[in-house]
């Protein structure tokens, strides 16, 4: 993901819901329960609500909506057997591995996403667009389902669109560009739901859900979505959610390399 810092300004709280339709803005997609696997239905859902309702509140950094953010998305790309009617053994979902040497997000692990461009025709093209030149993923091999609503995240100005997409046609994915993905990774759902993954960490007045993939750590704003994916689709199993690790800590032992800045978080 390509976050940059810019100045963040907050509108009233009456006005929570942004009118993305006006000037172009990013478009809502329906969710297509109709296209998707039968196992993925618990996170659509079969309303308007996808069921997901706490991941806005959870994720977000801020807690009123911020006026006229820059706009992003991330491309939240689940795979796995189509005809299975519950979770199947081979649901993964797609992270990336940021390069340890960028100036920003050093070092995270994310989804592949980032800042829209002008010619972007919405949140989908956006998740699509960076997914295929962080990862060489190709569009045409993505059924694209639903669009969450937009996560303000205070300390860069985003507001970020998760994009959640079937891989249906699944193919080599590899990082197009060294200098800025060290490493694309397919991680097994099974493994994110497995209790001894899943791990809370804190720094200062913060924690947040985190997960061990190999010798990587997800947390901030991956691990959030992460989080209340599995918790709104039924498939979390409990874990020690009482301890916080201190983040710092846990980073240092861990193969992310990443680096912070003086308030010591990058969420």
């Amino acid at each position: 993901m390509r976050f940059s810092r810019r100045p963040r300004r907050r509108r009233p709280r009456s006005a929570r819901v942004r009118a993305d339709a006006a000037g172009g803005g990013i478009q809502p997609l329906r969710h297509r329960l109709e296209v998707a696997p039968p196992w993925l239905a618990p996170v659509l859902g079969d309303g308007e609500d996808p069921g997901l309702t706490a991941l806005r509140r959870a994720a977000s950094t801020v807690d009123e909506p911020l006026e006229n953010p820059d706009e992003s998305a991330v491309l939240v790309l689940l795979g796995g057997d189509p005809a299975a009617p519950e979770r199947p053994d081979d649901a993964l979902v797609v992270l990336t591995h940021r390069a340890p040497t960028l100036r920003r997000h050093a070092g995270q692990m994310s989804f592949p996403g980032g800042r829209r461009d002008p010619g972007d025709r919405d949140a989908v093209h956006t998740a699509l667009r960076e997914a295929e030149e962080e990862t060489g993923l190709r569009p045409d091999a993505v059924t694209p389902l639903k669009v969450l609503d937009p996560i303000d995240i205070s300390r860069t100005g985003f507001a970020v669109h998760p994009v959640l997409a079937y891989w249906h046609e699944p193919h080599d994915l590899r990082a197009m560009d060294p200098n800025e993905t060290a490493e694309v990774l397919p991680v097994r759902l099974s493994d994110l739901v497995d209790p001894a993954n899943r791990i809370r960490v804190g720094w200062e007045s913060w924690n947040g859900p985190a997960f061990r993939v190999g010798d990587f750590v997800v947390w901030g704003f991956t691990g959030g979505v992460l989080d209340h994916l599995l918790e709104g689709a039924g498939w979390a199993e409990p874990w020690d959610d009482g301890t916080v690790l201190d983040l710092r800590e846990t980073l240092a032992k861990s193969a992310n390399r990443e680096t912070f800045g003086m308030d010591g978080t990058r969420r």
